[in-house]
């Protein structure tokens, strides 16, 4: 092998059947992130083992990344009233794996939309299901903030707006 050539290793991560890592980066703390076409990986080194935490890119409701604190931040699809996962870790270089988290995630939306119900707030509607085309339509609501849920009238504008969008991509 030439001097000049040098090759990085990845950090590796379990995965599962059929799935192989297409980006990876090593946290700070010694956690593996990783990425596949069908999921985002996240390994932690326990006391006991390791802790794996598999999250199907169509649960992922946002991912950021912070570069002046070299901070990756990706927080899973929630249930409305209750704390959302959301998980962290400090990556000096993240390599490609910023690229394929954006890439996947966008992947998983087939449709989303805003509807105004109270003013300036309102909710979103948004379907996803997983990149590889396999499983249903998962169908999410985002309410803006200090918008009710159980309020009847936001009720009826996600419902109303649910039954449009399930017509527009062709699922009645």
């Amino acid at each position: 092998m030439s001097p000049f050539w040098s090759r990085t290793s990845s950090p590796s991560v379990a995965v599962g059947p059929g799935e192989r890592v297409l980006a990876s980066a090593a946290a700070e703390d010694g956690a593996v992130l990783a990425g596949t076409r069908d999921a985002f990986y996240l390994a932690r080194a326990g006391s006991g083992g390791d802790d794996t935490r598999r999250v199907p890119w169509e649960q992922v409701e946002a991912a950021d990344w912070d570069r002046d604190t070299d901070t990756f931040r990706l927080s899973e699809v929630g249930t409305w009233g209750e704390q959302r996962p959301v998980h962290t870790a400090v990556l000096t270089d993240p390599g490609r794996l910023l690229e394929l988290v954006r890439e996947r995630v966008t992947a998983s939306v087939v449709l989303q939309r805003h509807v105004a119900v109270a003013g300036r707030r309102g909710l979103r509607v948004i379907a996803r299901r997983a990149p590889s085309g396999s499983g249903g339509v998962q169908w999410v609501y985002e309410y803006d903030e200090g918008l009710d849920p159980d309020d009847p009238a936001v009720r009826e504008v996600a419902r109303a707006t649910l039954q449009a969008m399930r017509i527009e991509v062709g699922l009645p």
